[in-house]
Protein backbone atom coordinates (compact mmCIF):
# COMPACT_ATOMS: atom_id res chain seq x y z
CA UNK A 1 0.00 0.00 0.00
CA UNK A 2 1.01 3.37 -0.13
CA UNK A 3 2.84 5.13 2.62
CA UNK A 4 0.27 5.30 5.42
CA UNK A 5 0.00 8.56 6.67
CA UNK A 6 -2.96 7.96 9.76
CA UNK A 7 -2.32 4.60 11.66
CA UNK A 8 -5.07 3.47 14.06
CA UNK A 9 -3.80 0.56 16.53
CA UNK A 10 -6.44 -1.98 17.96
CA UNK A 11 -5.17 -4.27 20.55
CA UNK A 12 -6.91 -7.02 22.36
CA UNK A 13 -6.84 -6.72 26.31
CA UNK A 14 -4.47 -9.17 26.92
CA UNK A 15 -1.07 -7.91 28.70
CA UNK A 16 1.64 -8.93 26.13
CA UNK A 17 -1.12 -6.92 23.38
CA UNK A 18 -1.33 -4.02 25.70
CA UNK A 19 2.03 -3.36 26.29
CA UNK A 20 2.70 -3.60 22.47
CA UNK A 21 0.05 -1.13 21.82
CA UNK A 22 2.02 1.17 24.41
CA UNK A 23 5.32 0.54 22.72
CA UNK A 24 3.62 1.18 19.11
CA UNK A 25 1.70 4.32 20.19
CA UNK A 26 4.70 6.21 21.77
CA UNK A 27 6.55 5.83 18.48
CA UNK A 28 4.04 6.13 15.18
CA UNK A 29 1.27 7.68 17.50
CA UNK A 30 -2.26 6.58 16.49
CA UNK A 31 -5.79 8.32 15.12
CA UNK A 32 -8.94 7.44 16.08
CA UNK A 33 -10.42 4.51 13.89
CA UNK A 34 -12.52 6.87 11.29
CA UNK A 35 -9.50 9.01 10.39
CA UNK A 36 -7.52 5.81 9.57
CA UNK A 37 -5.52 4.68 6.63
CA UNK A 38 -4.74 1.86 7.91
CA UNK A 39 -5.24 0.32 11.06
CA UNK A 40 -3.09 -2.02 12.82
CA UNK A 41 -4.34 -5.07 15.04
CA UNK A 42 -2.23 -6.29 17.74
CA UNK A 43 -3.70 -9.70 19.20
CA UNK A 44 -4.14 -13.19 17.73
CA UNK A 45 -6.26 -14.93 15.00
CA UNK A 46 -9.46 -14.38 17.04
CA UNK A 47 -9.00 -10.45 17.75
CA UNK A 48 -7.85 -10.46 14.32
CA UNK A 49 -11.51 -11.53 13.17
CA UNK A 50 -12.91 -9.02 15.87
CA UNK A 51 -11.07 -6.33 14.34
CA UNK A 52 -12.43 -7.41 10.53
CA UNK A 53 -15.90 -7.77 12.07
CA UNK A 54 -16.15 -4.30 13.86
CA UNK A 55 -14.24 -2.19 11.25
CA UNK A 56 -15.87 -3.58 8.44
CA UNK A 57 -18.08 -0.29 7.54
CA UNK A 58 -14.46 1.95 7.25
CA UNK A 59 -13.26 0.16 3.88
CA UNK A 60 -9.75 0.44 5.36
CA UNK A 61 -7.14 -2.09 5.28
CA UNK A 62 -5.79 -4.11 8.39
CA UNK A 63 -1.85 -5.06 9.35
CA UNK A 64 -1.90 -7.85 12.36
CA UNK A 65 0.81 -8.19 14.41
CA UNK A 66 0.69 -11.66 16.51
CA UNK A 67 0.69 -11.22 20.21
CA UNK A 68 -1.37 -13.91 20.52
CA UNK A 69 -0.96 -17.44 20.39
CA UNK A 70 -1.78 -19.18 16.55
CA UNK A 71 -1.39 -16.08 14.29
CA UNK A 72 -2.13 -17.21 11.19
CA UNK A 73 -3.84 -14.27 9.93
CA UNK A 74 -1.10 -11.98 11.63
CA UNK A 75 2.51 -10.70 10.95
CA UNK A 76 5.11 -11.12 13.02
CA UNK A 77 5.42 -8.33 15.52
CA UNK A 78 8.27 -5.90 15.80
CA UNK A 79 8.59 -2.35 17.18
CA UNK A 80 10.94 -1.31 14.52
CA UNK A 81 10.07 -0.76 10.62
CA UNK A 82 6.69 -0.12 10.87
CA UNK A 83 6.01 2.64 8.10
CA UNK A 84 8.14 0.76 5.63
CA UNK A 85 6.86 -2.54 6.41
CA UNK A 86 3.20 -1.20 6.10
CA UNK A 87 4.22 0.72 2.39
CA UNK A 88 5.43 -3.05 1.33
CA UNK A 89 2.88 -4.76 2.31
CA UNK A 90 0.97 -6.61 -0.03
CA UNK A 91 -3.13 -6.94 0.22
CA UNK A 92 -5.33 -9.64 0.16
CA UNK A 93 -9.03 -9.08 -0.22
CA UNK A 94 -12.00 -11.96 1.54
CA UNK A 95 -15.40 -12.36 1.47
CA UNK A 96 -17.17 -13.43 4.31
CA UNK A 97 -20.32 -16.02 4.86
CA UNK A 98 -23.16 -15.01 5.20
CA UNK A 99 -25.64 -16.97 7.30
CA UNK A 100 -29.38 -16.88 8.03
CA UNK A 101 -30.33 -18.86 11.07
CA UNK A 102 -33.96 -19.60 12.11
CA UNK A 103 -34.67 -20.71 15.75
CA UNK A 104 -37.03 -23.72 16.44
CA UNK A 105 -39.64 -20.47 17.84
CA UNK A 106 -39.31 -18.91 14.38
CA UNK A 107 -37.01 -16.28 15.21
CA UNK A 108 -34.39 -15.97 12.73
CA UNK A 109 -30.98 -14.72 13.44
CA UNK A 110 -28.10 -13.24 10.51
CA UNK A 111 -24.74 -13.13 11.07
CA UNK A 112 -21.06 -12.77 9.09
CA UNK A 113 -18.48 -14.96 9.45
CA UNK A 114 -15.12 -14.48 7.94
CA UNK A 115 -13.92 -18.10 8.81
CA UNK A 116 -16.86 -20.60 8.94
CA UNK A 117 -20.43 -20.99 9.82
CA UNK A 118 -20.72 -23.97 12.11
CA UNK A 119 -23.60 -26.64 13.15
CA UNK A 120 -23.08 -28.45 16.42
CA UNK A 121 -24.85 -30.91 18.39
CA UNK A 122 -26.17 -29.62 21.63
CA UNK A 123 -27.59 -32.39 23.33
CA UNK A 124 -25.90 -35.91 24.49
CA UNK A 125 -27.96 -37.40 20.83
CA UNK A 126 -25.90 -36.64 17.18
CA UNK A 127 -27.44 -34.19 14.93
CA UNK A 128 -29.81 -35.05 12.03
CA UNK A 129 -29.20 -33.19 9.05
CA UNK A 130 -30.60 -32.81 5.51
CA UNK A 131 -28.54 -30.67 3.11
CA UNK A 132 -29.76 -29.07 0.21
CA UNK A 133 -27.39 -26.92 -2.50
CA UNK A 134 -29.31 -24.10 -4.61
CA UNK A 135 -32.40 -25.64 -3.43
CA UNK A 136 -31.89 -29.13 -3.91
CA UNK A 137 -31.68 -31.54 -1.76
CA UNK A 138 -27.90 -33.44 -1.98
CA UNK A 139 -28.23 -35.20 1.26
CA UNK A 140 -31.29 -36.99 3.08
CA UNK A 141 -29.91 -37.31 6.37
CA UNK A 142 -26.37 -36.51 7.12
CA UNK A 143 -26.26 -38.04 11.52
CA UNK A 144 -23.17 -36.28 12.77
CA UNK A 145 -22.23 -34.18 15.52
CA UNK A 146 -21.70 -31.05 13.46
CA UNK A 147 -21.25 -30.01 10.12
CA UNK A 148 -19.90 -26.48 8.78
CA UNK A 149 -19.22 -24.55 5.92
CA UNK A 150 -16.22 -22.94 5.33
CA UNK A 151 -13.97 -19.85 3.33
CA UNK A 152 -10.73 -20.41 1.82
CA UNK A 153 -9.33 -18.07 4.35
CA UNK A 154 -10.93 -20.46 7.24
CA UNK A 155 -9.95 -23.62 5.45
CA UNK A 156 -6.94 -24.11 8.15
CA UNK A 157 -9.08 -23.47 11.29
CA UNK A 158 -11.70 -25.34 12.24
CA UNK A 159 -12.41 -27.09 9.12
CA UNK A 160 -8.99 -28.65 9.06
CA UNK A 161 -9.00 -29.98 12.77
CA UNK A 162 -12.48 -31.58 11.14
CA UNK A 163 -10.22 -32.89 8.39
CA UNK A 164 -11.68 -30.95 5.66
CA UNK A 165 -9.68 -29.74 2.91
CA UNK A 166 -7.56 -26.45 2.55
CA UNK A 167 -8.86 -24.01 -0.21
CA UNK A 168 -6.36 -22.11 -1.77
CA UNK A 169 -7.27 -18.08 -1.12
CA UNK A 170 -8.20 -17.67 -4.98
CA UNK A 171 -9.91 -20.87 -5.89
CA UNK A 172 -13.51 -19.61 -5.44
CA UNK A 173 -14.89 -22.84 -3.59
CA UNK A 174 -15.90 -23.51 -0.16
CA UNK A 175 -15.93 -26.55 2.05
CA UNK A 176 -18.76 -27.94 3.52
CA UNK A 177 -17.18 -30.51 5.92
CA UNK A 178 -18.47 -32.90 8.58
CA UNK A 179 -18.18 -33.47 12.02
CA UNK A 180 -17.54 -37.10 13.67
CA UNK A 181 -19.55 -38.17 10.65
CA UNK A 182 -22.15 -41.34 11.54
CA UNK A 183 -23.85 -42.14 8.72
CA UNK A 184 -22.50 -41.82 5.92
CA UNK A 185 -19.97 -43.39 7.75
CA UNK A 186 -17.42 -42.91 5.32
CA UNK A 187 -18.40 -39.43 3.73
CA UNK A 188 -15.45 -36.78 3.19
CA UNK A 189 -17.74 -33.35 2.64
CA UNK A 190 -17.77 -31.55 -0.60
CA UNK A 191 -16.18 -29.04 -2.46
CA UNK A 192 -18.90 -26.29 -3.77
CA UNK A 193 -19.16 -22.97 -5.60
CA UNK A 194 -18.30 -19.67 -4.07
CA UNK A 195 -21.85 -19.15 -5.17
CA UNK A 196 -23.36 -21.71 -3.67
CA UNK A 197 -26.77 -21.02 -1.41
CA UNK A 198 -26.21 -24.44 1.67
CA UNK A 199 -29.44 -24.94 3.68
CA UNK A 200 -29.15 -27.25 6.67
CA UNK A 201 -32.26 -28.67 7.79
CA UNK A 202 -32.14 -30.22 11.02
CA UNK A 203 -34.57 -33.56 11.75
CA UNK A 204 -35.60 -33.81 15.40
CA UNK A 205 -34.85 -30.61 16.34
CA UNK A 206 -36.41 -30.63 19.86
CA UNK A 207 -34.85 -34.43 20.38
CA UNK A 208 -31.49 -33.72 19.19
CA UNK A 209 -31.04 -29.84 19.69
CA UNK A 210 -28.66 -28.05 17.20
CA UNK A 211 -26.60 -24.45 17.72
CA UNK A 212 -25.10 -22.31 14.58
CA UNK A 213 -22.24 -20.10 14.95
CA UNK A 214 -20.99 -17.71 12.95
CA UNK A 215 -17.56 -16.74 14.14
CA UNK A 216 -18.92 -15.24 17.57
CA UNK A 217 -22.26 -15.23 16.91
CA UNK A 218 -24.41 -17.91 18.39
CA UNK A 219 -27.61 -19.34 17.75
CA UNK A 220 -29.10 -21.94 19.81
CA UNK A 221 -31.83 -24.73 18.70
CA UNK A 222 -31.62 -23.83 14.94
CA UNK A 223 -34.57 -25.71 12.91
CA UNK A 224 -32.66 -24.55 9.75
CA UNK A 225 -29.64 -22.58 8.72
CA UNK A 226 -28.54 -20.78 5.35
CA UNK A 227 -25.22 -20.06 4.25
CA UNK A 228 -23.65 -18.48 1.59
CA UNK A 229 -20.79 -16.03 0.18
CA UNK A 230 -21.35 -12.44 0.35
CA UNK A 231 -19.86 -10.64 -2.19
CA UNK A 232 -21.20 -7.35 -1.10
CA UNK A 233 -18.81 -7.30 2.01
CA UNK A 234 -14.76 -7.10 1.30
CA UNK A 235 -12.63 -7.57 3.94
CA UNK A 236 -8.76 -6.02 3.83
CA UNK A 237 -6.22 -7.60 4.90
CA UNK A 238 -2.49 -7.00 4.51
CA UNK A 239 0.25 -9.08 4.80
CA UNK A 240 4.80 -8.83 4.63
CA UNK A 241 5.64 -9.50 1.14
CA UNK A 242 6.39 -13.78 1.11
CA UNK A 243 3.68 -14.03 4.11
CA UNK A 244 0.35 -13.69 2.64
CA UNK A 245 -2.50 -16.02 2.98
CA UNK A 246 -1.82 -17.62 0.05
CA UNK A 247 1.44 -18.36 0.63
CA UNK A 248 0.70 -19.43 4.15
CA UNK A 249 -2.07 -21.56 3.02
CA UNK A 250 0.15 -23.86 0.44
CA UNK A 251 2.78 -24.21 2.94
CA UNK A 252 0.01 -25.54 5.44
CA UNK A 253 -0.17 -28.32 3.65
CA UNK A 254 3.57 -29.58 3.21
CA UNK A 255 3.85 -29.21 7.38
Amino acid sequence: MANPHNIAFAASPTGIAQDSLKELTTVYGSVPLDRADVIVALGGDGFMLQTLHGTMHLDVPVYGMNCGTIGFLMNEYALNGLIERLADAEETAINPLAMSAKATDGTITEGLAINEVSLLRAGPQAARLRVSIDGKVRMDELVCDGALVSTPAGSTAYNYSAHGPILPIGSDVLALTAMAAFRPRRWRGALLPKSALVRFDVLESEKRPVMADADTRSVRRVAAVEVRSDPSVEHRLLFDPGHGLEERLIREQFV
